[in-house]
Protein backbone atom coordinates (compact mmCIF):
# COMPACT_ATOMS: atom_id res chain seq x y z
CA UNK A 1 0.00 0.00 0.00
CA UNK A 2 1.09 3.36 -0.74
CA UNK A 3 2.64 5.91 1.88
CA UNK A 4 2.21 9.46 1.26
CA UNK A 5 4.65 11.76 2.80
CA UNK A 6 2.51 15.21 4.44
CA UNK A 7 2.77 18.80 5.77
CA UNK A 8 -0.10 20.30 7.33
CA UNK A 9 -1.20 22.48 9.98
CA UNK A 10 -3.89 22.18 12.85
CA UNK A 11 -6.25 24.81 14.17
CA UNK A 12 -3.74 26.49 16.32
CA UNK A 13 -1.80 27.13 12.96
CA UNK A 14 1.27 24.40 14.18
CA UNK A 15 2.55 23.00 11.41
CA UNK A 16 2.59 18.97 10.62
CA UNK A 17 4.75 16.59 9.27
CA UNK A 18 4.15 13.42 9.03
CA UNK A 19 3.77 10.22 6.47
CA UNK A 20 0.25 8.36 6.31
CA UNK A 21 -0.83 4.46 4.14
CA UNK A 22 -3.57 4.75 2.12
CA UNK A 23 -4.73 3.47 -1.03
CA UNK A 24 -5.06 6.88 -3.10
CA UNK A 25 -3.90 10.14 -1.98
CA UNK A 26 -8.09 10.98 -1.83
CA UNK A 27 -8.55 8.42 0.98
CA UNK A 28 -4.76 9.91 2.36
CA UNK A 29 -6.53 13.67 2.28
CA UNK A 30 -9.52 12.43 4.14
CA UNK A 31 -7.22 10.15 6.76
CA UNK A 32 -5.33 13.49 7.61
CA UNK A 33 -8.72 15.68 7.66
CA UNK A 34 -9.90 13.18 10.41
CA UNK A 35 -7.41 14.04 12.60
CA UNK A 36 -8.14 17.84 12.51
CA UNK A 37 -5.71 19.42 10.23
CA UNK A 38 -5.60 21.30 6.91
CA UNK A 39 -3.70 19.69 4.17
CA UNK A 40 -0.83 22.26 2.78
CA UNK A 41 0.99 19.56 0.79
CA UNK A 42 1.16 16.24 -0.45
CA UNK A 43 3.32 13.35 -2.54
CA UNK A 44 3.64 9.52 -2.82
CA UNK A 45 6.72 8.84 -1.25
CA UNK A 46 9.08 7.17 -4.09
CA UNK A 47 11.13 4.13 -3.16
CA UNK A 48 14.78 4.15 -4.19
CA UNK A 49 15.78 3.58 -7.81
CA UNK A 50 12.05 4.45 -8.92
CA UNK A 51 11.49 7.88 -9.91
CA UNK A 52 8.10 10.25 -9.27
CA UNK A 53 7.25 12.66 -11.85
CA UNK A 54 7.12 15.73 -9.84
CA UNK A 55 3.66 17.66 -8.96
CA UNK A 56 2.44 20.87 -10.28
CA UNK A 57 2.70 23.49 -8.42
CA UNK A 58 -0.80 24.43 -6.59
CA UNK A 59 -0.78 27.93 -8.60
CA UNK A 60 -0.71 26.25 -11.54
CA UNK A 61 -3.71 23.65 -11.17
CA UNK A 62 -6.05 23.40 -13.84
CA UNK A 63 -9.68 24.32 -13.31
CA UNK A 64 -12.21 21.56 -14.00
CA UNK A 65 -15.17 21.66 -15.94
CA UNK A 66 -18.41 22.64 -13.42
CA UNK A 67 -21.96 23.91 -14.29
CA UNK A 68 -23.89 26.09 -11.81
CA UNK A 69 -22.50 28.10 -9.12
CA UNK A 70 -21.42 27.82 -5.57
CA UNK A 71 -23.65 26.28 -3.19
CA UNK A 72 -24.90 28.40 -0.12
CA UNK A 73 -24.08 25.71 2.41
CA UNK A 74 -20.49 25.47 0.74
CA UNK A 75 -20.06 29.18 0.75
CA UNK A 76 -20.81 29.15 4.87
CA UNK A 77 -18.35 26.26 4.90
CA UNK A 78 -15.72 27.74 3.23
CA UNK A 79 -15.99 31.19 5.02
CA UNK A 80 -15.89 30.04 8.30
CA UNK A 81 -12.84 27.70 7.96
CA UNK A 82 -11.30 30.49 6.01
CA UNK A 83 -12.82 32.95 9.10
CA UNK A 84 -10.81 30.56 11.67
CA UNK A 85 -7.23 29.99 9.65
CA UNK A 86 -7.23 34.04 9.50
CA UNK A 87 -7.72 34.22 13.04
CA UNK A 88 -4.94 31.55 13.77
CA UNK A 89 -2.37 34.19 12.10
CA UNK A 90 -1.65 32.23 8.77
CA UNK A 91 -0.94 34.08 5.61
CA UNK A 92 -4.03 34.56 3.27
CA UNK A 93 -2.64 32.97 0.65
CA UNK A 94 -1.62 29.80 2.22
CA UNK A 95 -5.03 29.66 4.19
CA UNK A 96 -6.84 29.59 -0.09
CA UNK A 97 -4.44 27.16 -0.46
CA UNK A 98 -5.03 25.05 2.17
CA UNK A 99 -8.93 25.24 1.99
CA UNK A 100 -8.68 24.67 -2.34
CA UNK A 101 -6.65 21.28 -1.74
CA UNK A 102 -9.42 20.41 0.36
CA UNK A 103 -12.08 21.12 -1.90
CA UNK A 104 -13.55 18.28 -4.40
CA UNK A 105 -13.77 19.83 -7.88
CA UNK A 106 -16.65 21.86 -8.71
CA UNK A 107 -17.36 25.99 -8.81
CA UNK A 108 -16.20 26.61 -5.58
CA UNK A 109 -12.86 24.66 -6.00
CA UNK A 110 -12.22 26.50 -9.81
CA UNK A 111 -13.18 30.17 -8.33
CA UNK A 112 -10.65 29.26 -5.17
CA UNK A 113 -7.72 28.55 -8.05
CA UNK A 114 -8.82 31.63 -9.84
CA UNK A 115 -8.17 33.44 -6.32
CA UNK A 116 -5.21 31.52 -6.16
CA UNK A 117 -3.82 32.88 -8.78
CA UNK A 118 -4.91 36.64 -9.16
CA UNK A 119 -3.11 36.74 -5.52
CA UNK A 120 -0.21 35.49 -6.60
CA UNK A 121 -0.09 38.00 -9.04
CA UNK A 122 -0.69 41.05 -7.11
CA UNK A 123 -4.38 41.55 -6.89
CA UNK A 124 -6.08 42.28 -3.49
CA UNK A 125 -8.21 39.31 -1.71
CA UNK A 126 -11.56 41.34 -2.72
CA UNK A 127 -10.21 42.11 -6.36
CA UNK A 128 -9.63 38.46 -6.69
CA UNK A 129 -12.98 37.39 -5.62
CA UNK A 130 -14.57 39.71 -7.25
CA UNK A 131 -13.47 38.52 -10.74
CA UNK A 132 -14.99 35.32 -9.72
CA UNK A 133 -18.75 36.22 -9.55
CA UNK A 134 -19.75 32.09 -9.44
CA UNK A 135 -18.77 32.23 -6.13
CA UNK A 136 -18.44 35.41 -4.21
CA UNK A 137 -21.48 37.98 -4.73
CA UNK A 138 -20.96 41.69 -4.27
CA UNK A 139 -21.99 41.74 -0.82
CA UNK A 140 -19.23 39.12 0.33
CA UNK A 141 -16.46 41.06 -2.20
CA UNK A 142 -17.53 44.84 -0.29
CA UNK A 143 -17.52 43.18 3.18
CA UNK A 144 -13.78 41.49 2.20
CA UNK A 145 -12.86 44.72 0.65
CA UNK A 146 -13.69 46.60 3.98
CA UNK A 147 -12.09 43.99 5.92
CA UNK A 148 -8.79 44.74 4.04
CA UNK A 149 -9.60 48.62 4.28
CA UNK A 150 -9.61 48.14 8.44
CA UNK A 151 -6.85 45.60 9.17
CA UNK A 152 -9.70 43.33 10.51
CA UNK A 153 -10.30 40.83 8.10
CA UNK A 154 -10.67 37.98 9.98
CA UNK A 155 -13.56 39.54 12.23
CA UNK A 156 -15.49 40.17 9.08
CA UNK A 157 -14.69 36.99 7.74
CA UNK A 158 -16.79 35.84 10.89
CA UNK A 159 -19.96 38.09 10.18
CA UNK A 160 -20.22 37.23 7.05
CA UNK A 161 -19.89 33.62 8.08
CA UNK A 162 -22.13 34.22 11.01
CA UNK A 163 -24.83 36.20 8.43
CA UNK A 164 -24.72 33.32 5.90
CA UNK A 165 -25.33 30.89 8.37
CA UNK A 166 -28.45 32.64 9.33
CA UNK A 167 -29.87 32.91 6.48
CA UNK A 168 -29.08 29.19 5.66
CA UNK A 169 -30.49 28.65 8.55
CA UNK A 170 -34.12 30.31 8.33
CA UNK A 171 -34.18 28.88 4.40
CA UNK A 172 -33.85 25.39 5.58
CA UNK A 173 -36.69 25.98 8.47
CA UNK A 174 -39.04 27.55 5.76
CA UNK A 175 -38.36 24.86 3.19
CA UNK A 176 -38.79 21.98 5.76
CA UNK A 177 -41.70 23.34 6.89
CA UNK A 178 -43.12 23.32 3.28
CA UNK A 179 -42.25 19.87 2.54
CA UNK A 180 -45.20 18.04 3.81
CA UNK A 181 -47.77 20.27 2.23
CA UNK A 182 -46.16 19.72 -1.01
CA UNK A 183 -45.75 15.77 -0.95
CA UNK A 184 -49.15 15.42 -0.47
CA UNK A 185 -50.40 17.74 -2.85
CA UNK A 186 -48.45 16.06 -5.42
CA UNK A 187 -49.47 12.56 -4.36
CA UNK A 188 -53.09 13.26 -4.41
CA UNK A 189 -52.55 14.80 -7.74
CA UNK A 190 -51.17 11.90 -9.25
CA UNK A 191 -53.73 9.98 -7.80
CA UNK A 192 -56.69 11.45 -9.26
CA UNK A 193 -54.88 12.35 -12.11
CA UNK A 194 -54.41 8.41 -12.18
CA UNK A 195 -58.31 7.78 -11.36
CA UNK A 196 -59.35 9.99 -13.94
CA UNK A 197 -57.02 8.77 -17.02
CA UNK A 198 -57.60 5.06 -16.37
CA UNK A 199 -60.34 4.54 -13.95
CA UNK A 200 -63.47 6.08 -15.03
CA UNK A 201 -63.23 5.47 -18.77
CA UNK A 202 -63.65 2.24 -17.38
CA UNK A 203 -66.64 2.65 -15.12
CA UNK A 204 -67.91 4.47 -18.84
CA UNK A 205 -67.39 1.48 -20.70
CA UNK A 206 -69.87 -0.43 -18.22
CA UNK A 207 -72.47 2.07 -18.29
CA UNK A 208 -72.80 2.57 -22.28
CA UNK A 209 -72.80 -0.89 -22.57
CA UNK A 210 -75.62 -1.18 -19.87
CA UNK A 211 -77.32 1.58 -21.14
CA UNK A 212 -77.78 3.15 -18.03
CA UNK A 213 -79.52 7.12 -17.81
CA UNK A 214 -76.65 8.61 -16.21
CA UNK A 215 -77.17 11.72 -13.24
CA UNK A 216 -75.38 14.87 -14.02
CA UNK A 217 -72.90 14.33 -11.38
CA UNK A 218 -71.42 10.86 -13.20
CA UNK A 219 -71.77 12.73 -16.29
CA UNK A 220 -69.85 15.96 -15.17
CA UNK A 221 -66.93 13.20 -13.68
CA UNK A 222 -66.80 11.38 -17.40
CA UNK A 223 -66.45 14.91 -19.01
CA UNK A 224 -63.63 15.76 -16.41
CA UNK A 225 -62.30 12.54 -17.42
CA UNK A 226 -62.27 12.48 -21.24
CA UNK A 227 -61.15 16.12 -21.05
CA UNK A 228 -58.19 14.74 -18.86
CA UNK A 229 -57.60 11.72 -21.15
CA UNK A 230 -57.74 13.85 -24.30
CA UNK A 231 -55.84 16.97 -23.52
CA UNK A 232 -53.59 15.36 -20.56
CA UNK A 233 -50.38 17.41 -22.06
CA UNK A 234 -52.32 21.11 -20.80
CA UNK A 235 -51.61 20.11 -17.27
CA UNK A 236 -48.40 20.40 -17.07
CA UNK A 237 -48.05 22.81 -19.91
CA UNK A 238 -50.40 25.36 -18.22
CA UNK A 239 -48.46 26.16 -14.97
CA UNK A 240 -45.23 25.39 -17.18
CA UNK A 241 -46.45 28.16 -19.34
CA UNK A 242 -48.00 30.39 -16.37
CA UNK A 243 -44.21 30.27 -14.97
CA UNK A 244 -42.36 31.16 -18.14
CA UNK A 245 -44.94 34.29 -18.97
CA UNK A 246 -44.38 35.40 -15.36
CA UNK A 247 -40.54 35.38 -16.41
CA UNK A 248 -40.91 37.22 -19.45
CA UNK A 249 -43.16 39.89 -18.05
CA UNK A 250 -40.80 40.59 -14.72
CA UNK A 251 -37.97 41.20 -17.18
CA UNK A 252 -39.98 44.35 -17.81
CA UNK A 253 -39.50 46.69 -14.84
CA UNK A 254 -42.88 47.90 -14.93
CA UNK A 255 -44.45 44.25 -14.98
CA UNK A 256 -41.61 43.28 -12.43
CA UNK A 257 -43.35 45.80 -10.02
CA UNK A 258 -46.71 44.98 -10.77
CA UNK A 259 -46.04 41.17 -10.23
CA UNK A 260 -43.99 41.77 -7.28
CA UNK A 261 -47.10 44.11 -5.58
CA UNK A 262 -49.43 41.47 -6.01
CA UNK A 263 -47.35 38.77 -4.18
CA UNK A 264 -47.43 40.68 -1.60
CA UNK A 265 -50.94 41.17 -1.04
CA UNK A 266 -51.90 38.08 -1.33
CA UNK A 267 -53.41 36.74 2.44
CA UNK A 268 -50.34 35.11 4.72
CA UNK A 269 -48.27 34.41 2.03
CA UNK A 270 -47.58 37.81 1.42
CA UNK A 271 -47.03 38.81 4.70
CA UNK A 272 -44.31 36.03 4.76
CA UNK A 273 -42.44 37.50 1.09
CA UNK A 274 -43.17 40.90 2.74
CA UNK A 275 -40.86 39.89 6.82
CA UNK A 276 -38.68 38.11 4.68
CA UNK A 277 -37.32 40.13 2.72
CA UNK A 278 -37.44 43.11 5.59
CA UNK A 279 -35.14 40.74 8.11
CA UNK A 280 -32.47 39.75 4.82
CA UNK A 281 -32.78 42.89 3.60
CA UNK A 282 -31.95 44.47 7.07
CA UNK A 283 -29.48 42.10 8.28
CA UNK A 284 -27.72 42.58 5.02
CA UNK A 285 -27.34 46.78 5.64
CA UNK A 286 -26.43 46.11 8.90
CA UNK A 287 -23.53 43.45 8.45
CA UNK A 288 -22.29 45.94 5.96
CA UNK A 289 -22.35 49.21 7.96
CA UNK A 290 -20.71 47.27 10.93
CA UNK A 291 -17.66 46.01 8.31
CA UNK A 292 -16.98 49.97 7.52
CA UNK A 293 -18.90 50.08 3.84
CA UNK A 294 -20.38 53.40 3.20
CA UNK A 295 -24.12 53.59 3.66
CA UNK A 296 -25.04 54.72 0.34
CA UNK A 297 -23.02 51.50 -1.20
CA UNK A 298 -24.48 49.38 1.72
CA UNK A 299 -27.90 50.97 0.62
CA UNK A 300 -27.15 49.48 -3.33
CA UNK A 301 -25.95 45.92 -2.54
CA UNK A 302 -28.83 45.38 0.12
CA UNK A 303 -31.23 46.48 -2.44
CA UNK A 304 -29.62 43.92 -4.81
CA UNK A 305 -30.47 40.63 -2.60
CA UNK A 306 -34.03 42.53 -1.62
CA UNK A 307 -35.50 40.18 -4.69
CA UNK A 308 -38.46 42.17 -4.76
CA UNK A 309 -39.65 44.99 -7.30
CA UNK A 310 -41.67 47.13 -4.55
CA UNK A 311 -38.66 47.11 -2.02
CA UNK A 312 -35.58 47.96 -4.54
CA UNK A 313 -37.82 50.80 -6.00
CA UNK A 314 -38.27 52.07 -2.31
CA UNK A 315 -34.48 51.39 -1.77
CA UNK A 316 -33.60 53.43 -4.69
CA UNK A 317 -36.08 56.56 -3.38
CA UNK A 318 -33.96 56.18 0.14
CA UNK A 319 -30.34 55.79 -1.88
CA UNK A 320 -31.59 59.35 -3.68
CA UNK A 321 -32.81 60.90 -0.21
CA UNK A 322 -29.75 60.20 1.50
CA UNK A 323 -27.78 61.11 -1.02
CA UNK A 324 -29.40 64.60 -1.15
CA UNK A 325 -28.63 65.03 2.64
CA UNK A 326 -31.69 63.28 4.18
CA UNK A 327 -31.76 60.71 7.38
CA UNK A 328 -32.71 57.35 6.22
CA UNK A 329 -35.56 57.17 8.68
CA UNK A 330 -37.90 60.34 6.67
CA UNK A 331 -37.99 58.38 3.29
CA UNK A 332 -38.06 54.98 5.28
CA UNK A 333 -41.22 56.15 6.58
CA UNK A 334 -42.80 57.80 2.78
CA UNK A 335 -41.70 54.60 1.26
CA UNK A 336 -44.52 52.37 3.85
CA UNK A 337 -42.60 48.77 3.25
CA UNK A 338 -42.05 48.44 6.49
CA UNK A 339 -44.06 49.20 10.14
CA UNK A 340 -43.80 52.10 12.28
CA UNK A 341 -42.00 50.13 14.37
CA UNK A 342 -39.15 49.27 12.08
CA UNK A 343 -38.90 53.37 11.02
CA UNK A 344 -38.55 54.08 14.85
CA UNK A 345 -35.98 51.63 15.48
CA UNK A 346 -33.67 53.05 12.27
CA UNK A 347 -34.07 56.92 13.69
CA UNK A 348 -32.95 55.68 16.92
CA UNK A 349 -30.39 54.09 15.73
CA UNK A 350 -29.10 57.41 13.93
CA UNK A 351 -29.49 59.07 16.65
CA UNK A 352 -27.46 57.19 18.51
CA UNK A 353 -25.07 55.79 16.04
CA UNK A 354 -25.83 52.36 16.44
CA UNK A 355 -27.29 51.94 13.15
CA UNK A 356 -26.25 48.52 12.69
CA UNK A 357 -27.41 47.03 15.84
CA UNK A 358 -30.70 48.15 15.71
CA UNK A 359 -30.86 46.50 12.21
CA UNK A 360 -29.91 43.30 13.52
CA UNK A 361 -32.63 43.85 15.78
CA UNK A 362 -35.12 44.21 13.30
CA UNK A 363 -33.94 41.11 11.23
CA UNK A 364 -33.95 39.12 14.33
CA UNK A 365 -37.92 40.22 15.21
CA UNK A 366 -38.64 39.40 11.40
CA UNK A 367 -37.27 36.11 11.56
CA UNK A 368 -39.21 34.86 14.35
CA UNK A 369 -42.26 36.44 12.61
CA UNK A 370 -41.37 34.90 9.62
CA UNK A 371 -41.02 31.30 11.27
CA UNK A 372 -44.47 31.70 12.86
CA UNK A 373 -46.32 32.88 9.80
CA UNK A 374 -44.73 29.73 8.22
CA UNK A 375 -46.05 27.57 11.12
CA UNK A 376 -49.40 29.32 10.89
CA UNK A 377 -49.93 28.63 7.06
CA UNK A 378 -48.77 25.10 7.41
CA UNK A 379 -51.47 24.71 10.12
CA UNK A 380 -54.36 26.27 7.53
CA UNK A 381 -52.76 23.86 5.02
CA UNK A 382 -53.78 20.40 6.74
CA UNK A 383 -57.19 21.25 7.55
CA UNK A 384 -57.38 22.70 3.72
CA UNK A 385 -55.80 19.70 2.68
CA UNK A 386 -57.94 17.22 4.27
CA UNK A 387 -60.98 18.95 2.97
CA UNK A 388 -60.61 19.49 -0.44
CA UNK A 389 -59.35 15.69 -1.03
CA UNK A 390 -62.17 14.50 1.05
CA UNK A 391 -64.96 16.52 -1.32
CA UNK A 392 -62.80 15.35 -4.28
CA UNK A 393 -62.81 11.56 -3.39
CA UNK A 394 -66.50 12.13 -2.04
CA UNK A 395 -67.59 13.52 -5.63
CA UNK A 396 -65.90 10.51 -7.48
CA UNK A 397 -67.33 7.95 -5.06
CA UNK A 398 -70.85 9.72 -5.09
CA UNK A 399 -70.43 10.04 -9.07
CA UNK A 400 -69.67 6.30 -9.53
CA UNK A 401 -72.40 5.11 -7.33
CA UNK A 402 -75.69 6.66 -8.36
CA UNK A 403 -75.61 4.79 -11.67
CA UNK A 404 -74.76 1.66 -10.21
CA UNK A 405 -77.42 2.02 -7.89
CA UNK A 406 -79.80 3.05 -10.59
CA UNK A 407 -78.40 -0.62 -12.72
CA UNK A 408 -79.38 -2.69 -10.30
CA UNK A 409 -82.68 -1.33 -9.45
CA UNK A 410 -83.37 -1.97 -13.22
CA UNK A 411 -81.95 -5.67 -12.64
CA UNK A 412 -84.27 -6.00 -9.78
Amino acid sequence: MPVYQYEAMDNTGTEVKDTVTAESEVEAQQAIRDQGLFVTKIQERVKKGKKKPAKKQQSKKKQTFAIGGVRPKQLCTFTRQLSTLQDAGLPILRSLRILEGQSKPGPLKNSLIGVIEDVEGGNTLSEAMGKQPKAFDNLYVNMVKAGEAGGALEIILQRLAEFKERAQSLKRKVMGAMIYPVAVITVATLIVGFIMYFIIPKFKQIFVGFGVELPGMTVMLITISDSVVDYWYLFPTIPIGLILMIKIIKKNKTGAYIIDKMMLKIPLLGKILEKSTVARTCRTLGTLIASGVPILEALLIARDTAGNAVFVRAFDTIYTAIREGESMAVPLRETRIVDDMVVNMVDVGEETGALDNMLYKVADVYDEDVAVLVDSLISMLEPIMVVVLGLIVGFIVIALFLPLIELLNQMS
